[in-house]
């Protein structure tokens, strides 16, 4: 249930799901003609048959704010959301549906079609229709999404057959020289990491030039500057996750014009 599943977070790819959703609902009950429809004219089904359309898609609007907050909150999207978000989908459809038949198709009828029978025969069978719609629409604009997320990802390159990282600029907070290596100091969702990495820094320095050289030991991505002090007449650098880096005369004057101070 921890294993990460494809999303996208775009608020417009989900307002076009919505919106597929809406019309394979009207198609599916236009055509298949469960609920009675096949007693209403054809005025009525114009009337009737697309708030059922308008319905779900209302349904799946309302649990945008949810699944951007589960996605928010851990800074990524695992399996148990997916599933979470398509169980709350499911059971509020079948609460509004069922209520909407109740009032608006059969005004509350005696003989109206009875919870089980409603559930079995109607509800249950038009959400194994939509769910491969909502399933292949979900599931690709995710791909999609992590397409573009690794088309604009950097790699930090280990010397020789040594192993490198790759990752989104905006997750790179700052690198240190160790010796001959680079310790890289960066983001998974919202936990700190720290990787080890054979290589120079200069080389690092040189190859990203959006990254700002501090110190002969030190390189930070101004993405993640929010203050700056003195201590003991040393310039300092804070950055996110409480990571602090020094500033040495040479590079003073370039990182206060980088970094507007």
């Amino acid at each position: 249930m921890t294993v990460k599943y494809p999303f996208d977070p775009s608020i417009k790819h989900h307002l076009l799901i919505a919106l597929g959703l809406a019309i394979w609902v009207f198609v599916f009950l236009y055509f298949t003609e469960p609920l009675d429809v096949n007693e209403f004219n054809a005025t009525e089904k114009l009337i009737y048959l697309p708030l059922y359309g308008i319905l779900t898609a209302i349904i799946y609007i309302m649990l945008l704010p949810v699944q951007q907050w589960l996605y928010h909150k851990s800074g990524q999207w695992r399996l148990r959301d997916e599933l979470l978000v398509l169980i709350l989908f499911i059971g509020i459809a079948v609460v509004v549906m069922r209520f909407y038949y109740l009032q608006f198709i059969v005004h509350w009828h005696p003989n109206a079609y009875s919870l089980w029978f409603h559930f079995r025969a109607i509800l249950a069978p038009a959400m194994l229709t939509i769910l491969p719609v909502l399933l292949i629409g979900r599931f690709g604009f995710g791909k999609y999404k992590e397409k573009q997320f690794e088309d604009q990802k950097i790699e930090i390159k280990g010397e020789g057959h040594y192993e490198g990282l790759r990752l989104q600029q905006q997750d790179l907070i700052s690198i240190q020289s160790s010796d001959n290596y680079i310790e890289v100091f960066y983001l998974d969702g919202h936990v700190l990491k720290k990787t080890l990495i054979r290589n120079k820094l200069s080389v690092v320095a040189d190859t990203f030039p959006d990254l700002l050289r501090t110190h002969r030991g030190y390189v930070i991505n101004p993405y993640h500057f929010q203050s700056w002090k003195t201590e003991k007449g040393k310039p300092i650098i804070h950055l996110s996750h409480q990571i602090e880096v020094p500033i040495s005369k040479t590079y003073l004057e370039q990182s206060k014009l980088v970094l507007g101070l």
